[in-house]
């Protein structure tokens, strides 16, 4: 069983849209699991479904 990953920018970056957001997650950037702190992008071809915190952490949305 596979589990959601919820993630955060990786290097204190930060967005204010969700297409900033997922711009970044298609060009292979580097976002951290908020569980683990493993750091994670689309080119490690993650089995799960991958949302990503942006907004200061206060919004979420699903990039994979």
């Amino acid at each position: 069983m596979t589990r959601d990953i919820h993630a955060t920018p990786a290097y204190g970056r930060d967005y204010k849209s969700q297409a900033a957001v997922k711009a970044d997650w298609a060009a292979g950037k580097d976002f951290r699991d908020a569980m683990t702190g493993q750091y994670l992008s689309v080119r490690d071809n993650v089995p799960a479904q991958v949302w990503v915190r942006y907004s200061k952490l206060t919004k979420l949305v699903r990039v994979q």
